[in-house]
């Protein structure tokens, strides 16, 4: 078990920190998704879909 003091210092120092954490119960937070619906212009939906036609996000 390391301090967490400890811990502290070694992840400000650069080091490897990993080991000391259980990855398997990790989350992001803020990534819970909602739906809205938003009636936008044709000419934004169009440009929207441009770029992500361009990006490749659209399938």
């Amino acid at each position: 078990m390391i301090t967490t003091e400890a811990f502290d210092k070694k992840f400000d120092e650069g080091e490897d920190i990993f080991e000391h954490l259980d990855l398997t119960k990790a989350t992001r937070a803020n990534l819970e998704q909602k739906r809205v619906n938003v009636d936008l212009p044709i000419w934004i939906i169009e440009k929207l879909d441009k770029e992500a036609k361009r990006l490749g996000v659209l399938s």
